[in-house]
Order: C-alpha cells, then sequence, then structure tokens
C-alpha cells in the first residue's frame, strides 16, 4: 500500500545538495526528551535524520524510517560526519509494522497524510512504545493553515492535538500533553509564528 503523499515528491525534494531542513534537532524534541535516559528510539518519517542523529549523540540507539531513499541516502552522509550509528529502514510508513512495546522512544514529527492513513501509521507507533518508554508527536496544526506561517496548504495532511489523542485511544497509554504551541520561523521579513500541535504520551510500566 502506498500513502496518497508519493515517495517521488519527497525524493525530489531531497535531490539538491543542501539539507532541506537543518541539520539542527527540533526544538519540541530536544525540550521533551534531553533529560530522558537513553535506550531504544524509533523515528517514523525520519527525513534526512536530524532528530534521529541529535538522539544518537546522545547515546540513543535510534532506528529511522522513511519512504524516500533519496533523503535516508543524505541522512546515512550526515550520519557519516557525525561519527554515530543509526540504522536507516526504506518503508512507506502504511507498510511499516515496529516490533510491539520494543521502543523507548517513538517519535513523528511533522507527517504529512490523511486522516485513515494517520490513524493506521499512529496505532503502529504506538503500539511500539515500551513500558516505561514515550510517544512524542509533533505536527502542522490544523489551525496554522488560517493563523499560522508556512507549512502544508492542504488541509487534508492538517490535524490537532486532539485528532492525535484520539488516534492512540486504547493503546494502552497516558497522555502527558496535548496542545497547540507556537514555532518561530525566521523569515527574509523577520520572525513569523507557526502552530503545531504536540502530543506527549507514556506506557506506564
Amino acid at each position: 500500500m502506498k500513502s496518497a503523499m508519493d515517495s517521488a515528491i519527497w525524493d525530489r525534494r531531497y535531490s539538491g545538495r543542501e539539507l532541506v531542513w537543518t541539520a539542527e534537532p527540533n526544538r519540541f524534541l530536544v525540550a521533551e526528551t534531553e533529560k530522558l535516559t537513553p535506550g531504544r528510539a524509533l523515528d517514523m518519517a525520519c527525513g534526512e535524520g536530524r532528530n534521529a542523529i541529535w538522539l544518537a549523540q546522545r547515546g540513543w540507539q535510534p532506528v529511522g524510517v522513511d519512504f524516500s531513499e533519496v533523503g535516508l541516502k543524505k541522512a546515512g552522509a550526515l550520519t557519516d560526519s557525525r561519527e554515530v550509528s543509526i540504522e536507516w529502514v526504506a518503508a512507506d510508513l502504511l507498510d511499516y509494522r515496529p516490533e510491539p512495546r520494543a521502543f523507548d522512544l517513538v517519535l513523528i514529527f511533522y507527517l504529512q497524510v490523511t486522516g485513515a492513513e494517520r490513524r493506521a501509521i499512529l496505532q503502529a507507533a504506538a503500539d511500539a512504545v515500551a513500558p516505561g518508554g514515550m510517544l512524542l508527536i509533533v505536527a502542522h496544526d490544523t489551525s496554522n493553515l488560517q493563523f499560522g506561517h508556512g507549512g502544508p496548504q492542504d488541509p487534508a495532511v492538517l490535524y490537532t492535538a486532539r485528532d492525535v489523542v484520539d488516534d492512540v485511544s486504547g493503546r494502552g497509554l497516558e497522555i502527558e500533553r496535548a496542545e497547540r504551541v507556537e514555532r518561530p520561523v525566521q523569515t527574509p521579513a523577520g520572525e513569523r509564528v507557526a502552530l503545531d500541535a504536540l502530543v506527549r504520551a507514556h506506557r506506564p510500566e
């Protein structure tokens, strides 16, 4: 099964020599995980790998999964330059089934798929969280289309923290944080604000 957003689109986007995103980790990943004890991590929709690489540099054992082989190739080159070890997996998240209850941290950042696809992917991600582990989801919030800066302009791939909570309901996780958050964005016209959805949950031991 292929997701609605074709991997070829992202292959073309990642095909330039420069990174599409910065090599620095996402600000919310740092804030939510920097005090955690390292373990096994799963970065789903990892793109060019910046978040998985940051985790590896801090002692985590990450697996990064993405359907863009071009993005993963750039991730591998960045991994080599940072001298860390990460397992990169080329797979469509609709087909990928991580090992259940096997990861101390599972993250999905800015996944852009339709609602039914999102639900299936997030449920697989939730099931992969080990006892005592964390699920961390960050996405372009639905309200960003009208009130925020940048991000996808297709409302079908936008969602809220409430949508994420509903998607993972019944998977044995306890929600610790679910809210809309602001992310500053630097532009040629000055700083703007993007609106993101953030959900943090854990599986009781």
